[in-house]
This record gives C-alpha cells, structure tokens and sequence, in this order.
C-alpha cells in the first residue's frame, strides 16, 4: 500500500504542476494583491492573514515573484489529499477507491485552479482538510497535539477562523472517547492564540489591527437587510446616524443580503465615517437584535446560503450567485489602477504568464464549463451531507460515535460559514467539497454493508426489517 500512496502523491502533484503551468505564477483576487501591498507598500493590517502575507513577502523578497508560494501549494495539497484518503481506511472506507478518487480530484478546477490561487483561503483550507483526516484516527495523546496545532493554523490563516477552530473542538469533544480534557485545553488554546495575537502582541510588532468595517462588515450589512423590509423600526436618531456613513439608498440596496459588497464596498459608503461610528451603528445592531432577532437570523441564513442551500440562491439577484475565482490577466484588470497601494514589481508579479499558452487555453475552457456545473462542483453543503451521511452509517455499522469526528470538523466550518458569512464564494466552502468527495467510496460502502445487513435479518427473521429502519 505504501507504494500505491508515494504513487498517489506522485500523481496528484503532477496534475498539480500541469494548473501551475497554466496559471503561473497564480491566480488571482483583489485580496491577493492587498495581502503584498500590505507588507511592500504598507500599512501592514491583520485583517487578512499576516501569516500568509508574510509568506507572499518572503517570496516577493527573496524571488521576485509568487510562483514560489503556489508552488509550495501543490505539494501541500497533494500531500493532504493522500493523507486524507489513507486516513479514511480507519472508518472503514475502501482504501484503493479512495485513493483512485484523490488522484482523479485534482483534475476538478474547484480543487486544481483553486490549489494555484493566492489565497490564504489554501493554507486554511488545508488545515482543515487534514485535521478531518487526523480526526479519523485514534484519539491519543499525539492526535490530541497535531488537532491543536491544525486548529491553530486555521485561525492563524482566516481572521474568522477562530470561529471554525471553536465550533469544530465543541462538537469534537461531544464524539470522541478519552483525552478529552487534554484535548479540549490544548483546542482552546489553540483557538484562543490567534486571537490574542491579533489584539495585543502583532500591534507591537507595528501590525495593525482590522479595521471596525473589516470586523463588523456582517452587521452593517444586516442593517441594511432589516432597513430595507422594516424602515419604520429605525427613528429618526439611527437614520442620522446610517446617512452620516451612506445615502439611505445605498442601505436599502444593501438589502439584497446574498453579500456584504453592496454595502460597504460601494463609493457612497464612507468607510471613514463608518470606522468612526461603528459602536453607533453596532448599537442600533444590538438593539435590532434583542426586539427583532428573526429577522437578523433570516439575514444571515440568506448571506450563509452557500453553506446550507445546494443549488444557487438565485432568488436574491446576482448576489445569491456562487462567486468562482478571478481569472483575469493582471491585477489592474480586477482591482483597477491606483485602487490599491502600488509598489514597484507589483505589476510583473501580478500578471498571468502561462509557461505554456496552450495549457491555459485549455484550463481556462474546463474552469468556464464547470459553472454550469456550480450546484455540484462549487457550492459545499452538498458535500457537507454527504460526509455526514457516510460517517454516520459507518458509526452505526460500528456503534461508535467517535467515528463522526471528521464530521465534527467539517461542522465546524459549515456553521461558523453559516452564522458569519460575507458573500457566496466558493472559497469559503472548498474544504467541505474536498472532504465530502472522498466519502463517495465510504458512502457507498456503508450503504451496501447496511442493505446486505437488513437482507440477511429478513432472512433469519422476516420482521426485523421495520426494527432494523427505526435503529439506522
């Protein structure tokens, strides 16, 4: 078997390359560009992943370019594929299925363009990927230590993921057996560092802090949910308060609440003023929440649709849409010439250069195909489900709840997506769509294991059946 996984690995860094080479030095986002500005051309703010801008201005520093950090990407994801997969054996699926199954993945843009893109959307959604697969396996003192220090990264790499780290180590310590009390210190621990370095070492270090704006985007939006259903629950003090950050019209567009981007990153919204006024504007949040909480609950089930809706949220206009990835050749064709801090380089390294035209042509093709596919390919709560259905036969085959441990991280990510989400991107989901994918070969297996189980109880006993439904 230890020559089929080298074999895997082998085989899924080269599809790897093959995305490296037609999308070198990396794909793309106005993020990405803001992560180097921040550390090249300054200020340098935390409301991002200093971690991962640190990696891009090492890169940038030391090459040149980014192509070393995409680069490092593929083996990265390479290796947590197999890894993954050979976790999987131990409950119960079928190991070369599964294996065969990682190797076919990469080929999919959601997990081949995505693993090439600068993001710190990757380095996160690695970390969770393998702490599902370090979940699979028994929970000793070494498992205990690489948990913490997988639920570290994933706060390290998300600003919010702390909130994923958190969910995932509750629902952890409900299902797994013995070191709990270790596991649930060294998990808080872990959950809490990265915000404790954000609030007070990282200051010191001359990083800023988010912005209010950045931290609370969430809740403004939501006030411009509710305004735009409700006006008349907001008097004449909270309208003063709103029209000093933005036209009313522009909070009543806000209220499309599929994303966070028709309020605050739209030129008549103030961001300044919002800064300045975000206890004000937090107040009337506060307050909304204590009368009206429905209606705050219904604006995040409408923003967090990309974590428990499969198909689209079409329904809400063009916000309820998956967002994909940018594909565009170079960094002003997204964000737009003098949008963000120039410094010299930026230019050249964020700029597509294919090492073969060809091989992007064609990658570029299959990437634009598969949105048609966008229920099934790109949006992750489908694939949530089927992780949950697959670990949960297999945890009653064996009645063994700690079997559902990966289930708890996957969980994690899909609530805490669910109660705080921005937007309808992809990205904040591809963890879940990597996991649940290679659960096929486990769901399966489980599902004919549970119908030769009831075809031989009807066998010795003709009226087990109905007993045997009600237990599953």
């Amino acid at each position: 078997m230890r020559k089929a996984t080298l074999a895997a690995f082998g085989a899924i860094q080269a599809i790897l390359l093959a995305w490296w080479a037609a999308y070198h030095p990396g794909l793309f986002s106005r993020d990405s560009v803001l992560y180097l500005s921040h550390t090249v051309a300054g200020p340098w703010v935390s409301d991002h992943s200093w971690v991962y801008d640190a990696l891009l201005w090492l890169s940038f520093t030391v090459t040149g370019d980014l192509a070393a950090v995409t680069l490092l990407q593929t083996t990265a994801m390479a290796a947590a594929l197999v890894f993954l997969a050979v976790s999987l054996r131990r409950v119960g699926a079928p190991p070369r299925a599964t294996l065969a199954l990682a190797v076919l993945l990469p080929l999919l843009p959601p997990v081949g363009a995505f693993t090439v893109t600068l993001w710190k959307d990757v380095p996160f959604t690695l970390c969770v990927m393998t702490a599902c697969a370090v979940a699979c396996r028994p929970m000793t003192g070494r498992t205990v230590l690489a948990l913490g220090a997988l639920l570290l990264g994933v706060g390290l790499f998300r600003p919010n993921g702390f909130m994923v780290a958190g969910v995932a180590l509750v629902l952890l310590l409900i299902v797994v057996r013995g070191r709990r009390v270790r596991l649930a210190a060294v998990g808080a621990a872990a959950t809490a560092l990265p915000i404790l370095l954000t609030a007070v070492v990282l200051p010191k270090a001359g990083i800023q802090p988010p912005a209010p704006t950045t931290t609370y985007q969430t809740a403004f939006a939501d006030l411009g949910y509710v305004y735009r259903r409700h006006p008349l629950w907001f008097d004449q003090r909270d309208l003063a308060v709103l029209t000093q950050v933005a036209p009313l019209s522009r909070w009543w567009k806000a209220g499309e609440c599929g994303t966070v981007n028709e309020t605050i990153w739209r030129a008549d919204f103030d961001r300044t003023a919002s800064d300045r006024l975000s206890g004000e504007l937090m107040g009337i949040w506060l307050r909304l929440l204590r009368t009206h909480p429905g209606e705050l609950i219904s604006a995040r089930l409408c923003r967090g649709a990309i974590a428990w809706r499969i198909s689209a949220y079409t329904d809400q206009g063009p916000s309820g849409l998956t967002y994909h990835f940018s594909r565009r050749p170079t960094a002003d064709s997204y964000v737009g010439p003098g949008k963000i801090a120039d410094f010299p380089g930026r230019a050249e390294v964020f700029t597509l250069r294919p090492l073969w035209p060809w091989l992007y042509g064609v990658a570029d093709a299959w990437v634009v195909w598969t949105y048609s596919l966008d229920w099934l390919l790109w949006r992750g709560a489908l694939w949530c489900y089927v992780t949950y259905a697959a670990l949960g036969l297999a945890a009653l085959a064996r009645r063994d709840r700690a079997m559902l441990a990966a289930a708890a991280v996957v969980a994690g990510q899909q609530i805490s997506v669910l109660v705080n989400s921005a937007a309808q991107d992809f990205r904040y989901m591809a963890s879940p769509i990597y996991v649940g994918m290679l659960m096929l070969p486990l769901l399966v297996v489980s599902l004919w294991r549970l119908g030769r189980s009831i075809a031989h109880r009807n066998r010795v006993d003709p009226g087990s059946e109905a007993t045997i439904m009600e237990s599953a």
